[in-house]
């Protein structure tokens, strides 16, 4: 049992935001369990303490980046990503240059970590930057590029400034969603002076970025991201749509013990239309729906009405 004078540097340790003067009174309190013969109890801190270290570091946003940053628990894993094996391949590659960035260093080359993203929506770009930090053990953090350029219109360098200040503070993996909200290519015909100054700025920050994270922009639309960008990332990854092979495979994998008598082929050439994330939904509102009604086995006309469902919302023609 703890001490009275432990429970209080507990307490005033947890309201002093002092993580390790906290984890060494709860240490003290284990190790005071096992010589009492509570080893179980003894263990539980311990792993309680051990599971909380490894964790990533979440932090206070200052309160003017509190609506720009989001912070989110990465739980993505690389076996859920749906995408060709080059592609994998060159995730793969990223993650090793972060991993051994040691023996770069050593031959004064750096690792791959300005990362440009492009393809349609729900292929995987955002599960992509959640994975990188998920591997890495990084927290993930999400600029919200359509407040920065709206709500912040007339100040959205000087917010810019305050991100990248962040980025070089606290390492993380921070992903630009919806960059062409500022990258469009200057000298466009919808273009205002504003944007132009905002890209620019964006453009000299992160050239002169010499932090310890990983910097992801996603886009939408490669083609209208300024030329200027592209020099500026390491390393620039294509998304597309699902293939019939890759489709299948994403039909099986996200069913799981669900499915019922039918092929995942057959499906999947009714959904070679759609992106990963529409196909990943609609079985996942198959399996829901199969919960629901107390049955034990995704059939094959609820998925195909499923795919239906999202084809229909998503505007596209599946035939």
């Amino acid at each position: 049992m703890a001490t009275a004078e432990q429970v209080k540097t507990l307490i005033k340790s947890h309201f002093d935001s002092d993580p390790d003067r906290f984890s060494t009174i709860a240490l003290q309190i284990a190790a005071h369990e096992a010589r009492q013969g509570h080893s179980d109890v003894a263990n539980e801190i311990r792993i309680i303490i051990d599971h909380a270290k490894n964790k990533p570091v979440r932090i206070t946003f200052h309160r003017e980046l509190e609506d720009l940053v989001l912070e989110t628990e990465p739980h993505n894993r690389f076996n859920e990503l749906v995408v060709s094996d080059s592609l994998k391949n060159r995730i793969q590659r990223i993650l090793r240059e972060y991993q051994q960035q040691h023996k770069l260093k050593k031959h004064g080359i750096g690792h791959r970590r300005k990362l440009l993203l492009a393809g349609p929506p729900g292929t995987g770009k955002t599960m992509t930057a959640s994975i990188i930090a998920k591997q890495l053990s990084l927290p993930f953090y999400t600029i919200l590029m359509d407040k920065l350029v709206t709500k912040y219109m007339g100040e959205t360098s000087a917010k810019l400034r305050q991100i990248f200040d962040l980025i070089d503070r606290q390492k993380g993996v921070y992903l630009f969603d919806e960059f062409d909200a500022i990258g469009a290519e200057r000298g466009l015909e919808n273009d205002v002076g504003e944007m132009r100054r905002v890209l620019n700025a964006f453009l000299q920050f992160i050239e002169h970025d010499k932090s310890d994270s990983l910097i992801v922009a996603a886009t939408n639309n490669l083609t209208l991201l300024d030329q200027a960008l592209f020099r500026r990332f390491d390393d620039v990854l294509h998304y597309k749509l699902p293939t019939l092979k890759e489709a299948t495979l994403l039909i099986d994998n996200r069913i799981g013990t669900f499915k019922g008598e039918f092929s995942s082929e057959k499906i999947a050439k009714k959904a070679i239309k759609l992106s990963q994330g529409e196909i990943a939904q609609a079985c996942d509102d198959a399996i829901k729906e199969t919960i629901l009604s107390d049955k034990q086995k995704v059939t094959e006309e609820l998925i195909l009405a499923m795919l239906k469902d999202r084809t229909d919302a998503y505007g596209n023609r599946v035939k």
